[in-house]
């Protein structure tokens, strides 16, 4: 302020023209309002409402009455004023009566009013992660593919800035982000945990961030370096970045002293947990893995329908607690989350169940929801910001039919709101810094639901930006292109053709001529060998050579005959009779004593 004192004592108002600001329009949001919005409550009869005598009882009582009814959940008078002297003569100027149906001011605020909508995938969404800002989603898919979404680089198209496949033609199974936000973990389907960067990158430190996978031939698993089992999630430490977990369906949990891998050197595996199954065999898939808020506990359930829970200072030989049955066997477990005090734990299986477990009693659930349709194994549930509500997804009841997104209460886990949705929901994250949910549907889509009173950037970003500017003349012409210097009398080394259209035509027909920039495959390789290479592959080697062998037109005495000069010669293994091998002495046999043999 004192600045601006001394400039207005100076006579400066400005530095130079003011930019014009640009007026966004009030009602932006309103074209992304969810249809299914909490209606008006309808009044009976002619448009008055009774005035509620007050009883003796309400005058005397000091004890706070409820709360005021919502503004605009009754219906009322133009005006809005009452007139008490006109009620026998049938004045139309009356207060409004409470209706204890109606939601109440202290009844909760959830950010479902308004909905975006990302849409690229193809298949269903089976990973979905934010960065800790709420900036940047990343989303995982069947259709083998991984895209990063922008909320600030985005506009009301909401195309996704980097899309690539990190494991081939391999499903993505889990995506986290690190504490930091600069790194994030790829599960894929294959046995071998993915390391990239913000952008996407795989080269980190210039190293390659894939780590080492184990040996499938080593029975004990704590003996080999990596999983040798398809990877079914990850999470990262929550007080180290340079660690993490991963689970796997080779029966294990692998992790480190606090966390599991070493991110600066990827062949180091800090420790590993087996998990031993009641089942015969001892082993079983671990669906899912999960660190707690302060990094002391680390839990996996399992496909056998267990949950353990280790301490991150053991030496992992058995679990610390353990529950048998805790989900039905042969179900996949889609999450297990801790909550912020660390002393309850979240599961949502895959036997349409979400249960709440309290780590002090741990041998029954605290509350279980049943009803809850799981169509897709990695179906999740997640605490709401204040961890007073969970969020998960239902699954369509038929083909076609809508799915839902349903409000549990952390205490009953009945059902407070429910949230149609397109089709199932299978992914959600409630993200506590933006407060919007995010949820990956079954058809591709991500739907990001927001309000425009309570919730913080994000989907917001997309309606602030204003229309897209019309491009004009002058940003199609080549005033404002790069441009091209001609340079017809220039000495024939720095000379590129005459003019810009043969310079382009020559570019061209040099670039057919490249194998690489033309794409041109691989041609066909004819007789003994072309262009340094010799045959297509190996089988065609053996069939050649198979070909040009002659020994099956040879007489194999002949054959044999050939070196018989030269094992009297010299002989390889039959030298050291050479000495005394005696000299064989046939009889002369004459032609009159064959004949009477042979008669």
């Amino acid at each position: 302020m004192a600045d601006m004192d001394v400039f207005s004592a100076m006579g400066i108002v400005g530095f130079g023209k003011a930019a014009k600001k640009r007026e966004l329009d009030p009602n932006r949001f309103d074209k992304t309002r969810r249809e299914e919005l909490v209606p008006l409550i309808p009044v009976s009869g002619p448009s008055k409402v009774s005035i509620r005598a007050p009883s003796q009882s309400d005058e005397d009582s000091d004890d706070p009455g409820p709360s005021l009814p919502q503004p605009g959940f009754f219906k009322q008078d133009v005006d809005g004023m009452g007139d008490e002297d006109d009620d026998d003569t049938g004045s139309t100027d009356d207060e409004p009566e409470y209706d204890p149906s109606a939601p109440s001011l202290s009844a909760p605020d959830f950010p479902i009013t308004h909905e975006a909508t990302l849409k690229e995938h193809t298949k269903v969404i089976s990973a979905l992660t934010v960065d800790p800002s709420g900036a940047r989603v990343l989303s995982g898919s069947h259709d083998y593919d991984c895209k990063l979404w922008d909320f600030g680089g985005m506009t009301t198209q909401t195309r996704s800035f980097k899309t690539w496949e990190p494991a081939g033609s391999y499903y993505v199974n889990d995506l986290k982000y690190s504490n930091d936000g600069q790194q994030f973990l790829v599960i894929s389907g294959t046995i071998q945990a993915k390391l990239f960067d913000r952008e996407g990158e795989e080269n980190l430190n210039d190293l390659r961030a894939t780590f080492v996978k184990g040996d499938m031939y080593i029975r004990d698993m704590k003996h080999t370096a990596g999983h040798v089992g398809e990877l079914s999630s990850c999470m990262w430490h929550p007080k180290d970045k340079q660690y993490f977990i991963t689970s796997s369906a080779d029966s294990t949990i692998r992790q480190a002293l606090t966390p599991i891998w070493d991110v600066e050197n990827k062949r180091k595996q800090k420790s590993v947990i087996v998990v031993k199954s009641k089942e015969r065999g001892a082993r079983t898939k671990v669906t899912t893995c999960a660190y707690s808020t302060d990094g002391t506990l680390i839990g996996g359930a399992c496909l056998d329908g267990a949950l353990h829970m280790w301490q991150a200072s053991s030496n992992f030989v058995r679990p610390n607690m353990t529950i048998e049955g805790a989900h039905t066997k042969g179900t996949d477990v889609g999450s297990l989350v801790f909550s912020v005090d660390g002393r309850t734990v979240l599961t949502r299986g895959g036997d349409d169940t979400v249960k709440l477990w309290d780590l002090r009693a741990f041998k029954r659930p605290l509350a279980s929801h049943s009803g809850a349709a799981t169509l897709y194994p990695g179906t999740n549930a997640v605490f709401s910001p204040d961890e007073k509500y969970i969020l998960t997804g239902t699954g369509a009841s038929a083909k076609g039919a809508q799915g839902k997104l349903i409000l549990l209460n952390r205490e009953s886990l009945s059902v407070v709101k429910e949230i149609d949705m397109d089709t199932t929901p299978v992914k959600v994250v409630w993200h506590s810094k933006i407060n919007q949910i995010i949820t990956g549907l079954a058809n591709g889509t991500i739907a990001v639901l927001y309000s425009p009173e309570t919730s913080l950037n994000g989907a917001k970003l997309l309606l602030s930006k204003g229309a897209p500017k019309r491009p004009t003349i002058e940003d199609l012409s080549d005033a404002l292109a790069a441009p091209t210097i001609l340079t017809p009398h220039a000495l024939p080394m720095f000379k590129d053709g005459e003019g810009l259209v043969k310079g382009m035509k020559r570019k061209r027909e040099k670039d057919r001529m490249d194998p690489r920039k033309s794409r041109r495959p691989e041609l066909p390789v004819t007789g003994p060998g072309r262009g340094g290479r010799v045959g297509a592959s190996a089988t065609q080697h053996v069939v050649q050579n198979l070909v040009r062998d002659t020994t099956r037109d040879e007489d194999p005495r002949e054959a044999l005959l050939k070196y018989a000069k030269m094992a009297d010669e010299d002989p390889q293994w039959t030298s050291a009779w050479r000495q005394n091998q005696p000299k064989p002495v046939f009889a002369n046999v004459s032609e009159d004593e064959e004949e009477e043999e042979e008669g």
